[in-house]
């Protein structure tokens, strides 16, 4: 067995002396991996949750390691980039959006309501499996579009729509998506929602960067700009990882980076990565917005981290920090 002194230099620069003690070279590198840990303030928030927090750091310098070239980040947008709720009151969706004046009518209005408050709780019954809802999200999301078809929206009165909505990226969103294009990093977002109102919400806030990919549901305008149906295959909340094998694998700016930051707000949003191949490492984030109590033990066994009625970007913004900061702050290899 070989013995040696002790002297464990940080990535910080700071010197740590062990004076007079012989130590095993597995102690040491056991020390030194210990001293070298992520340090993320924003992690010991109280609502944060991890199962392995010891993991979580280490799949974290894990991604710095390797670097921004290496890394991409796919999320969910609907209650995962945008906020869930503002004030007590609940912040629409991309289909949400939709119920406006400008585009449908009352009668309209009232079906989607009422097919809102017969599939979301369905959607987030924490008893139920993911087998059992997906018929039912079909039924949901099909029922919607076809609604929303029969009002002929207009392609031209979007824009409007979602200016005069209430809908809201979530607090520190600048940030997040500054920092992926200055990083040259992509962003895919997958979504259930609507992709051309998805694209009008980012662009009205100024965030619809060259490095945003969207995988979604997309309207399907005729030759005047009237809604006629929704192109391809629908996305729902629980067939994402259809999706994924095959949109995203295909999108050649994602090849060759391993590493991905995931960001969702549904069980169902963790198969967004099942189209990255040879991952290496993926970080999960779970947004935790309803039914706390209910569902908080099954989002801490599925994601790595858990943010609980967090309606800020604080977290994944500090993650995304660390894991792009220069090489500079980065042991030695």
């Amino acid at each position: 067995m070989i013995f040696l002194t002790v002297t464990l230099f940080s990535r910080n620069a700071k010197v740590y002396h062990i004076p007079w003690i012989y130590t095993p070279v597995r102690s040491v590198l056991a020390i030194w991996h210990q001293l070298t840990k992520a340090e993320i303030p924003e992690l010991a928030k109280c609502s944060v949750l991890m199962r392995d927090r010891s993991r979580v750091e280490d799949t974290i310098y894990a991604m710095q390691r390797a670097g921004a070239g290496r890394l991409q980040v796919i999320s969910d947008f609907d209650m995962t980039l945008t906020r869930f709720a503002h004030n007590g009151k609940r912040v629409p969706t991309t289909h949400n959006i939709l119920d406006h004046r400008l585009l449908i009518d009352e009668d309209c209005s009232k079906k989607i309501r009422e097919l809102l408050n017969t599939y979301y709780p369905i959607e987030i019954d924490a008893g139920r499996t993911a087998e059992d809802k997906l018929p039912l999200m079909v039924e949901w999301w099909t029922q919607v579009h076809e609604l929303l078809i029969q009002q002929r929206i207009r392609k031209d009165q979007l824009a409007q729509a979602v200016k005069e909505s209430s809908a809201m990226l979530r607090e520190g969103y600048k940030v997040f998506f500054d920092r992926l294009t200055e990083q040259q990093v992509p962003l895919l977002i997958f979504s259930a929602g609507v992709g051309d109102v998805l694209e009008e919400v980012i662009r009205q806030n100024n965030v619809f960067h060259p490095n945003v990919h969207i995988i979604s549901n997309y309207m399907d305008f005729d030759q005047t700009g009237v809604l006629r149906a929704f192109k391809g295959q629908l996305i729902h909340t629980f067939n994402k990882r259809e999706g994924a094998l095959s949109h995203a694998s295909g999108l050649r700016v994602l090849q060759g980076r391993p590493n991905v930051l995931l960001l969702g707000d549904s069980l169902g949003d963790l198969t967004m990565a099942d189209g990255v191949s040879e991952h290496q490492n993926i970080l999960t984030i779970g947004f935790l917005n309803d039914q706390m109590d209910e569902r908080k033990e099954l989002y801490v066994k599925s994601f790595d981290v858990v943010l609980v009625k967090d309606e800020t970007m604080e977290v994944p913004n500090a993650i995304l920090k660390y894991i792009t900061s220069s090489t500079d702050n980065k042991l030695d290899a």
